[in-house]
């Protein structure tokens, strides 16, 4: 067979391939190793040197034609292949789309953030430390006897320890006053700084749990006094609660870390159900607060006799719920996505911050 033929033959059959192992057929009978065009490709070196260059020119024509009608062959095929597909298969653009999990900022992270925001433009930088605490961290450096009804087993998580254990007793943190004490053995003064996180006691009802969050805070220096602490509180309670006014009630209370101590009430309104903070001639408790015990600073590596300081505490879920108006502390844990949305939590959403305040 010449080559013309042979061209004719191959050219036919790549035509009539009517899917793509039809097509490889043909390209292996036409160019594979035991292919016609492949055969022919070997005998030119049985051919004079004259006769092979006139031979291997026409046969490599016939070649590159094979292959073009080949490559435009399989082209065609998957375009047929793509246009069936399309016709066979819709999409339909006025369908909903497929729902996606979404997620929240949680309250009490919320709460976290606004707090560190507003604090830090009072100059307060944020500390932390363990929320396991040495015995003497989290009760003696504080200024609580051995006696305190918190260091007892029915107030206060102990970790367990076998019975031939001489390490000191280790608690899960019932407050975040430890991180002061660690904070001004590590920075000495003065100093400035607020301690939020998780801490722990035995207790469980619709204002309590046994996990729930504090910040707590301290400013130490020469010249600090219930003024300085009074005020850095009513600009806290005025940014916080996002109103002009703010009336603060201090009582005189008791607290092993403090003296003088006070609790803070802040005066409010409840009407048909609706809190309003800043007015009203009701009171609520929201934390405590005083000037720092000189054995306090003292453990904390401090000279009580040249530097002096304020410390107040309060409860992160508290006033989340105070400003938000959600009744039960155990929703913060026990809810979902409904239950935010409820009290507007919209999902990914973040508001900004009270006053004004960028994080």
């Amino acid at each position: 067979m010449d080559l013309t033929e042979l061209r004719g033959k191959y050219i036919e059959a790549i035509a009539g391939a009517t899917d793509e192992a039809a097509l490889e057929e043909v390209r292996l009978a036409a160019l594979g190793k035991k292919g016609e065009i492949s055969l022919k490709m070997r005998e030119l070196g049985q051919m004079e040197a004259a006769q092979r260059q006139v031979a291997g020119a026409a046969l490599n024509v016939v070649k590159d034609e094979i292959d073009a009608a080949l490559r435009a062959r399989r082209s065609g095929l998957a375009d047929a292949a793509l246009d069936a597909r399309l016709k066979a298969e819709w999409l339909d653009v006025t369908l909903p789309g497929r729902p996606r999990r979404v997620g929240s900022i949680h309250p009490v992270s919320q709460v976290m953030d606004e707090l560190t925001a507003i604090f830090a433009d009072m100059g307060f930088s944020v500390a932390e430390g363990p929320q396991v605490e040495s015995d003497w961290y989290n009760f003696d450096a504080l200024n609580i006897p051995p006696e305190h009804p918190a260091r007892q087993e029915h107030d206060t998580f102990f970790m367990n320890r076998a019975a031939d254990d001489t390490r000191p007793p280790h608690v899960l943190r019932t407050h975040t006053s430890p991180v002061q004490i660690r904070a001004m053995l590590d920075q000495g003064a003065p100093i400035r700084v607020i301690a939020p996180g998780r801490v722990y006691r035995m207790d469980m009802d619709q204002t309590h749990t046994p996990m729930f969050h504090q910040v707590e805070g301290m400013a130490i220096d020469r010249d600090i006094s219930m003024a300085n602490l009074k005020w850095v509180l009513e600009e806290f309670c005025r940014a916080f609660f996002e109103v002009d006014k703010v009336e603060l009630r201090f009582r005189a209370s008791h607290f092993p870390f403090t003296e003088p101590s006070a609790e803070v009430d802040i005066r409010y309104s409840n009407v048909g159900g609706q809190l309003k903070i800043g007015e009203g001639d009701k009171w609520m408790e929201i934390l405590g607060s005083g000037m720092m015990h000189p054995k306090v600073l003292a453990a904390g590596g401090i000279d009580p006799d040249k530097w002096q300081g304020f410390a107040f505490g309060m409860g992160i879920d508290r006033i989340a719920m105070l400003k938000y108006g959600i009744p039960d502390l155990r929703a913060f844990f026990e809810g979902d996505l409904r239950w935010l949305r409820h009290y507007g939590f919209s999902p990914l959403d973040m508001p900004d911050l009270p006053g004004g305040l960028s994080r």
